[in-house]
């Protein structure tokens, strides 16, 4: 990396990264493959990432609840209960505003039907295991039991200018990346409307009641990026968008421009939610520029091709108007080389200008794994590479990462210990 051949402008020595642009490997780097290593987190030496679009039947059904329906919906539900129609406005108020399901709180219905009100359309979904605080108390890791006994992850972090929850959508996921905690435990089902609601739910009212660090604050931006594939669960997840967008009483009135929904790339539903209306911002895992990396990084690209997804992610751009976030995770000595830095600047601009933005993030270091951060100043160059080609592009500020901060980190752990007690 330290070789130089010739001088820019500026006077100062050119890497030699950067002067090959993309045409590949620069003779004697260090390239460190997927495959080197079994899986993040794999329980045996032969284990190899599973991909699977299969979702497993519940265990059960999960209660009806307020957050599954809209404001239509729960009229009719309580009108089958032979309760007024018009106590579901009401419901949804102290839902949606006030962030409440405790009965006793509703204190403008009327005392003989509050508890009632709350039975059929307000059961409890997720029941907290252990909340982990990290930077000071500004994040906030729950871990949480459905009705059925599976667990899954939210992460609250409050930044200056926002604050964020991290929402998990499925429990586990099937999409077998091996560098992925979550991607290891496979798919055992997927979240419905209400169970990735409540995780808002909770949210706001810790935010309003200051469990933060720093006292009481907005939530104001909510990202699908925890457990699963959110485009695996794609109709819930909408569903689940409405109730974050709509205003009051049919959702929380968040602003669509505050809410990401992540995807490592399922192509033909990434043109489907272009479609809904909903501007939301789209972020692609993409991990690597090039199908050869890509491939073993990210198995979903045997399906759909970096061409095809980035494609599909410039029309959802066009169609929303909203800059797509390109998700990079720098792995140390495998996607971290300025020349795939380059490649990946000359495929976004092949595009068109200002449409991507993105997002390096330095990998949570694993002692004596290949999954480990890049140096530095490997992650200085790849950064500037990007830059210096005029792509907007923020380094992730990492939050949690004395918590198990990675999704599927902190339920893999207490489960382990459960078992050691056992």
């Amino acid at each position: 990396m330290s070789s130089t051949v010739g001088r820019a402008r500026t006077g100062r020595p050119e890497p030699v990264a950067l002067r090959r642009r993309a045409s590949g490997p620069v003779p004697g780097e260090v390239q460190v493959m997927p495959t080197d290593q079994p899986p993040e987190g794999a329980a045996t030496s032969d284990a190899r990432p599973r991909l699977s679009f299969a979702v497993p039947p519940a265990r059960g059904k999960a209660p009806r609840h307020l957050a599954d329906l809209d404001l239509a919906g729960r009229k009719a539900a309580l009108a089958e209960v032979s309760l007024p129609a018009f106590r579901a406005d009401q419901l949804s108020r102290h839902y949606f505003t006030r962030f409440t399901r405790d009965a006793a709180e509703m204190t403008d219905l009327p005392a003989s039907v509050r508890e009632q009100l709350a039975a059929e359309l307000l059961p409890e979904l997720i029941t907290e295991v252990r909340t982990m605080r990290a930077d000071g108390g500004r994040t906030l890791k729950h871990l949480w039991e459905l009705h059925d006994g599976v667990r899954v992850e939210s992460v609250l972090m409050r930044y200056k200018d926002r604050t964020t929850l991290c929402v998990s959508s499925q429990a586990g996921c099937g999409m077998a990346c091996p560098f992925c905690a979550t991607g290891q435990m496979g798919l055992t089902r997927n979240l419905t409307t209400a169970e990735i609601v409540e995780q808002v739910r909770h949210a706001a009212r810790v935010c309003a009641d200051g469990a933060p660090a720093d006292g009481p604050v907005r939530l104001s931006n909510v990202v699908f990026m925890g457990m699963g594939e959110p485009m695996i669960n794609y109709r819930n997840v909408v569903a689940a968008l409405h109730r974050l967008i709509d205003p009051s009483p049919e959702g929380f009135g968040l602003s669509a421009r505050g809410i990401t929904v992540s995807t490592v790339g399922l192509v033909p539903l990434i043109r489907k939610l272009a479609g809904e209306g909903m501007p939301v911002t789209l972020a692609v895992s993409l991990h690597a520029p090039d199908d050869e990396l890509r491939d073993a990084l990210i198995p979903v690209n045997s399906k759909w091709r970096v061409g095809e997804l980035l494609d599909a992610a410039h029309d959802y751009f066009r169609a929303t108007g909203r800059r797509v976030s390109i998700e990079y995770a720098l792995i140390k000595d495998m996607n971290d080389h300025a020349w795939r830095a380059q490649m990946l600047a000359d495929e976004l601009n092949r595009r068109g200008r200002g449409w991507a933005h993105v997002n390096p993030i330095p990998l949570n270091p694993t002692p004596g794994s290949i999954w480990t951060c890049s140096e530095p100043s490997v992650q200085d160059l790849f950064v500037g590479t990007l830059r210096r080609a005029g792509i907007t592009t923020t380094v992730r500020d990492t939050r949690g990462s004395d918590i198990d901060g990675a999704c599927g980190q902190l339920a893999a752990e207490v489960l382990k210990q459960e078992r050691i007690r056992s």
